[in-house]
């Protein structure tokens, strides 16, 4: 019995396998609405019941949020691998912007072909289930599963987390395995696949510059008072230099050159940053002068500002002169710079530079490192020569803008680098009304997790 075998039997069990996609994505499972938790329960015993039937070893693992899903199986000589994935989902508001209830899931006919229709769908749901259909199919034709697997599904992803480090630090010797298989990507430019081999880390800082102890009367104080408003946009303005360079002392300590075989691999993907930004309305890149476009999303550090308020900001006009004056700044970080040295920076920054008769308060929201994984691991080019075999171009080592902690909690805690292969799209309207996930996506990646597996374990 060979691979072709296996594949036959996913594209034969296709339609059964969406029924039992369905069946998960009907349960409710938002994990930051309390009156949900139960539905969470009852997505993880849905999950430990049909990871039993396959032959797994399955367990729900409580936690003082939602359940953990844990789950052991299989033997064989290939390296033992450790799938992770999120039953999880994303709130549903605003209602009345689905097109039918977010937790009866159909397939519908779109004019990009069929597509899932349902929360969850996408992220991470259809996902996850990929890596468990091809599983199943490997069991009905072989009789057993594809090499030693520990499976590992969080439920609360969606809401930061919590449970994760301490799950992690407590489980150690249990979930370690030889490499991290995660499901939560997708395709780039919606054809091409990718394995993810970094990710960018993240430091968010809150900061309220406070002046006079009260807003103030414009046409009374003008001039002669400082306006925080003022004192905060200058601040901000200079984070950056005229070339796009980030002016914090010491903010590209730990950022590593592009490696030429990655640059090579970026450069064939013919990225086109015009057709990228013309979709939000833009025109130009305004990251750093003399990076490429995918530098700038993948391999370099940003600092950017999300937020910013101050003053009279409703309906009319109020010729005040604010108070206080406040904005949300993030940081993405890559290689190995230190997120409590940059927000240690910033804050630096901050400090030094405001005016008599201005004060500054900080609060942080969160802090993760950057994650790079080692491709030097034989089972990163056996996973991107078989999903060069399944999809119609060629897949490639990409990197990621945002931010996946679990992968560096894997290295930090486990000491495990992690593949993280996804067949998401970028129409997939991921955390937004009408989510979906396209009927290819989930059939061709269950056929590209049976390659994989059979890859690692040939």
């Amino acid at each position: 019995m060979t691979l072709a075998t296996v594949l036959d039997a996913i594209d034969t069990d296709l339609d059964a396998a969406l029924g039992r996609l369905c069946d998960l994505l009907a349960i409710p499972s938002i994990s930051t609405d309390p009156a949900n938790a139960g539905d969470c329960v009852r997505a993880a015993n849905w999950l430990v019941d049909d990871l039993s039937a396959l032959g797994f070893k399955a367990e729900v693992r409580e936690t003082p949020g939602h359940p953990m899903v844990v789950a052991h199986g299989g033997d064989g000589d290939g390296p033992h691998v450790l799938f992770y994935g999120h039953y999880d989902v994303q709130p549903v508001d605003p209602l009345d912007l689905w097109n039918r209830p977010p937790f009866e899931p159909a397939l519908e006919d779109t004019p990009k072909g069929r597509v899932i229709r349902a929360r969850g769908a996408s992220d991470d749901k259809g996902q996850l289930m990929t890596f468990i259909e091809a599983c199943r199919a490997w069991k009905a034709v072989h009789g057993t599963l594809p090499g030693k697997i520990t499976i590992f599904f969080e439920g609360e992803e969606e809401s930061g987390s919590p449970s994760l480090v301490p799950f992690l630090q407590d489980n150690a010797d249990e979930l370690k395995a030889d490499i991290a298989l995660i499901c939560d990507t997708g395709l780039f430019a919606d054809r091409v696949p990718g394995i993810v081999t970094q990710l960018r880390g993240l430091v968010g800082e809150q900061i309220t510059i406070t002046g006079p102890n009260k807003d103030l009367h414009s046409g009374m104080f003008g001039g002669i008072a400082m306006n925080p408003a003022r004192v905060l946009t200058r601040l901000l303005a200079g984070l950056h230099d005229d070339n796009g360079r980030v002016t914090l002392p010491g903010f590209y300590d730990g950022v590593p050159p592009l490696p030429d075989d990655l640059r090579a691999q970026w450069a064939a993907l013919n990225f086109d940053a015009d057709a990228f930004l013309n979709e939000v309305g833009l025109s130009a890149p305004a990251g750093e002068t003399g990076k490429t476009p995918l530098e700038m999303i993948w391999s370099e550090p940003t600092c950017e500002i999300n937020g910013m308020w101050s003053g009279y900001t409703g309906a009319g006009f109020k010729t005040v002169l604010p108070s206080q004056a406040h904005a949300k700044v993030s940081f993405r970080l890559v290689g190995q710079q230190n997120p409590e040295a940059i927000r240690d920076a910033f804050r630096a920054y901050v400090t030094r530079n405001l005016p008599e008769d201005c004060t500054a308060e900080f609060h942080e929201h969160g802090a993760s490192p950057a994650s790079q994984m080692a491709t030097d691991h034989p089972a990163f080019e056996q996973a991107r020569t078989a999903l060069s075999d399944e999809w119609p171009d060629t897949a490639a080592f990409v990197g990621s803008g945002g931010s996946i902690p679990v992968a560096g909690y894997f290295k930090s805690i486990l000491d495990m680098d992690s593949m993280l292969i996804g067949f998401a799209k970028d129409d997939d309207a991921l955390h937004s009304p009408n989510e979906k996930y396209d009927v290819e996506s989930f059939h061709k990646g269950t056929r590209s997790w049976a390659r994989i597996l059979n890859a690692l374990n040939g």
